[in-house]
């Protein structure tokens, strides 16, 4: 039977693809890459857009198709064969790369169009492209001698290995941990739509009573609604103790080893390059210019929240000790007295609201949203393959009747995922010949899952969450750049790349929208007005502590890669309490391991770059302020955030394309406001 990751595909066939399959497809592809290289550089012709750079984008293209489903299903249908096989295709992957970044000869052909008369004839996109991968030979260690042009090799491999192994080690972890509960007595203070799904958890795993589990629809609530402050400190404990040496588990999943190999094959790697840290080199593709600019930026951020921050930890404390807390309010406190006091100052809790949002009609109301802003339809696809019985499959069409995308949205937890939310892509628009290849995207979410005959009930902060994967979908599907590598969010800097995101989750608190998102699962009911007031009222609450929390997470990554020397094994923990004896409010227990499961940096593609959701909340708040002056339906500004940032990519440099937007540059003062922090 032919391999089906290698045979053509519009759409990958999930039920076809075996584990055995993968090492066998990426070695072929990547082989037959190299050929093709190879044999463009040996022809007599001088190099040139058609002859060298587009068949260098198919080439991209065909690895990343294959590759795309095999790194997908590893996310979120994750066995020990699957793992095994993508585990042994990194290293390949990382080397395969490398060699093309340090390919002289392929450099020098890119740097001959670039200083040929042609390029001036390239529209705007190719000669970003051309510029991009001149800038990423040089960051690929092209012009380096041959030794550390091979350190620099082993390097990547490593990294690429201890990424992966640090995103395993908390998967294990994570799904090694569970609680059997007996006793309903044990679980007071918990909503129903809770225990059910407990109930339903130890149903499926053949148990009686309720069981707990890490993942997030089950952690949260407990930590949100448990009266039983054992039970929240225990579930507290296992969760920020994953993959560390404080866990109660098996300590073969300890990341604190992996985190210092990390960072510090990530501080050789930069100064191979000339750069004095990976801070540095991390900037080297981002909007920002100076890793002084980065501390600036969260200082000043830190500077003109921390009263509000301190405030905010004070009333929570005084209002614990009103309702009997006896000592210092700890760390599993924080989230259970906080929603008391949300309830008492506001008459409103996030279990009140999650009737009204069940998640097939917030679906249906976000897709609205989208068709007013932006003249598109989205309609739900059957008889597509996919990969699990809750995976749905949506196509998105223009007022021209043109196909601009489609995308599988896979929304709830389960064993064997990973957690979080994120957008990826597993088809980018490119025009091939006379046609041009739809865009596809992955939409994965973790909220709990239907129970019982009842549907999927979200949380308004996980409506939130759904906007803004949605958000980073429609940059990667709404592209009209035909050019491979500027499509879509190819080429974005990274601290642009959360714009989209972050600025679709203010339609979440717009009262129009309240008519298209919510409606009772029962009655069809819209949300109440008086409690769209009281969520708006509540809207900054607490906001200065969640505010300073995301600035410690970007303290932190970014001074770890800025500082760390790999002189002292516990120094990545030191810079975190430095970080927090600065900027933090909330006491933090001495077994908090954090930073073994920060997978954002540690895992995914925020090293040092962590700063970029603070950074874009700029740009998103002052995005949607043009909304807010216009009407959040305008059909000219939506039109207008259309053309120029969406169909964009990365076709031109961010600031560009916000500037042509907003007409002017980027302003402060709307995320100050947006957050109810003065300015």
């Amino acid at each position: 039977m032919p391999n089906p990751l290698i045979k053509t595909f519009e759409l990958p066939p999930f039920s076809e693809i075996k584990a055995e399959d993968i090492e066998p497809a990426i070695d072929y592809v990547l082989k037959t890459n190299k050929q093709k290289v190879d044999s463009l550089l040996k022809s007599d012709e001088a190099p040139n857009w058609e002859n060298l750079v587009y068949p260098m984008e198919l080439m991209d293209d065909w690895l990343s198709r294959v590759w795309s489903p095999v790194s997908h299903l590893n996310s979120v249908m994750n066995n020990d064969e699957w793992r095994e096989a993508y585990s042994n295709c990194l290293p390949k992957l990382s080397e395969y790369s490398t060699e093309i970044g340090q390919n002289k000869p392929l450099f020098e052909a890119y740097q001959s169009i670039k200083n040929s008369a042609e390029f001036k004839q390239l529209d705007g996109a190719q000669q970003k492209i051309i510029a991009n991968a001149l800038r990423d030979f040089e960051l690929s260690g092209v012009a380096l001698p041959d030794d550390k042009k091979h350190r620099y090799m082993e390097i990547n491999q490593q990294l690429s290995t201890l990424t992966n192994q640090f995103e395993e080690n908390i998967m294990d972890a994570t799904n090694a941990w569970s609680k059997q509960i007996l006793e309903k007595k044990e679980l007071t203070g918990l909503p129903d739509s809770s225990l059910n799904l407990f109930r339903q958890t130890a149903e499926q795993k053949e148990k009686k009573g309720w069981m707990l589990t890490l993942e997030s629809p089950c952690y949260m609530a407990v930590m949100s609604y448990a009266d039983n402050r054992e039970l929240r400190y225990e579930i507290h404990h296992a969760f920020v103790t994953r993959a560390s040496d404080q866990s109660r588990a098996a300590d073969q999943w300890d990341n604190a080893t992996v985190m210092v190999e990390i960072v510090s094959l990530r501080q050789e790697k930069a100064k191979l390059l000339g750069f004095s840290n990976y801070a540095e080199l991390s900037l080297a593709t981002k909007m920002v210019d100076s890793t002084a600019d980065v501390i600036d930026f969260l200082d000043q951020l830190a500077f003109r929240s921390l009263p509000m921050a301190k405030q905010d930890y004070q009333a929570l404390s005084s209002f614990a000790k009103e309702q009997g807390l006896d000592g210092v309010i700890e760390s599993w406190d924080i989230a259970y007295y906080a929603e008391k006091l949300r309830e008492a100052q506001y008459q409103f809790s996030q279990e009140d609201v999650k009737p009204y949002f069940p998640a097939n009609r917030v679906l249906s109301g976000m897709f609205s949203v989208v068709e007013k802003l932006y003249g598109i339809e989205i309609s739900e696809l059957n008889d597509v393959d996919i990969w699990h019985k809750d995976v749905q499959f949506f196509t998105i069409t223009d007022e021209a009747g043109s196909q601009r995308g489609r995308f599988y949205i896979d929304l709830y937890a389960r064993p064997l995922k990973r957690g979080g939310a994120w957008m990826d892509e597993c088809v980018t628009r490119f025009k091939k010949g006379e046609s041009v290849q739809s865009p596809v995207a992955y939409l994965t979410c973790n909220f709990t899952p239907p129970i019982g005959d009842d549907p999927s009930l979200l949380t308004h902060g996980e409506v939130e969450t759904l906007f803004h994967e949605f958000g980073h979908g429609l940059h990667h599907m709404l592209t009209k750049v035909d050019h491979l590598s500027v499509s879509g969010i190819h080429g974005v800097e990274w601290d642009a790349v959360e714009l989209p995101s972050q600025f679709m989750e203010n339609w979440c608190w717009q009262p129009e929208v309240m008519e298209m998102i919510s409606g009772h699962y029962q009655t069809g009911k819209k949300l109440p007005d008086e409690m769209f007031e009281k969520m708006l009222a509540a809207k900054n609450f607490q906001s200065g502590m969640q505010m300073v929390r995301q600035i410690e997470f970007s303290l932190f990554d970014f001074r770890v890669h800025l500082e760390f020397d790999g002189t002292n094994d516990s120094q990545i923990y030191k810079i975190l309490q430095q970080v927090r004896d600065e900027v933090s409010v909330v006491k933090t227990p001495y077994f908090n391991r954090f930073p073994n499961s920060f997978s954002h940096i540690f895992a995914g593609g925020y090293a040092a770059g962590y700063y970029s959701y603070k950074w874009a909340e700029v740009l998103s708040s002052d995005a949607f302020s043009l909304f807010e002056e216009n009407g959040v339906f305008d059909k000219k500004t939506g039109r207008a955030f259309l053309h120029n940032v969406l169909e964009k990519g990365g076709s031109d440099d961010a600031l560009n394309l916000f500037t042509a937007f907003r007409g002017r540059k980027p302003m402060i003062d709307a995320l100050l406001r947006h957050s109810g922090i003065a300015a």
